[in-house]
């Protein structure tokens, strides 16, 4: 099933429930997935590589908004933002705990012959390709950092 599919069906179980946070997210990843889809002018069909990305796109923006809510004192502003990003991980392929990720990233440690910080892009570059979807960016990055410094 397509994942727009998916987010319609979602969105009628949402509008039965009443369940306005949920509505606000779903709509939000809907109206994305559209104007990803005709941005070239042309109606394509995302990849699945494609729709991950701009899922992810979605959840960090969340997370980054209720950060700073949470750094001015704003739990109320917050705490909905979170709840969309829950809503929204939930079409994500699982993701993977920290010490998955790691034993990836020393594998491509091992295969680059990665050293130093200078070779980080490189690492990075790999992992990202490996890693997509399964986790995000900062975590990567963090645990890449950490083995070549």
């Amino acid at each position: 099933m397509s994942l727009q599919k998916q987010v319609m069906d979602a969105m009628k179980v949402a509008m039965k429930e009443k369940n306005a946070n949920a509505l606000e997210a779903l709509r939000s990843v809907k109206s994305a997935l559209l104007l990803a889809q005709t941005e070239s002018g042309t109606k394509k069909e995302l990849t699945e590589e494609e729709e991950i990305k701009l899922l992810q796109k979605q959840v960090k923006q969340r997370k980054d908004s209720a950060a700073i809510y949470k750094e001015q004192g704003r739990e109320d502003l917050a705490e909905p933002e979170l709840k969309q990003a829950a809503i929204i991980e939930n079409f994500l392929p699982a993701q993977l705990s920290e010490e998955e990720v790691a034993k990836v990233v020393d594998d491509i440690i091992a295969q680059t012959g990665a050293e130093s910080m200078k070779d980080m892009g490189k690492v990075m570059g790999m992992a990202n390709k490996k890693l997509a979807g399964q986790a995000d960016g900062k975590t990567i990055s963090g645990i890449v950092k950490n083995r070549l410094s």
